[in-house]
């Protein structure tokens, strides 16, 4: 894991789709539970919806709150 993507889910924005402009730390649950049934997405986006993912299922979201100060 790159240490700069717990930076990036914190400030990059959902290009698209039914959350397009929300930070991808803020991506609902089941949305990000959506992706990892169907498969993320190549690059870099679908490398940070996967942590999203991993972090919001294992109960670690809270980890982001000091990255958002």
């Amino acid at each position: 894991m790159n240490s700069e993507y717990l930076k990036k889910l914190v400030t990059v924005p959902m290009p698209y789709g039914k959350y397009t402009g929300r930070i991808i730390a803020d991506l609902p649950g089941n949305y990000l539970n959506w992706f990892a049934r169907k498969g993320f997405p190549q690059g870099e986006l679908g490398q940070l919806l996967a942590l999203m993912q991993e972090l919001n299922h294992n109960g670690l979201k809270h980890l982001l709150d000091p990255l958002r100060k």
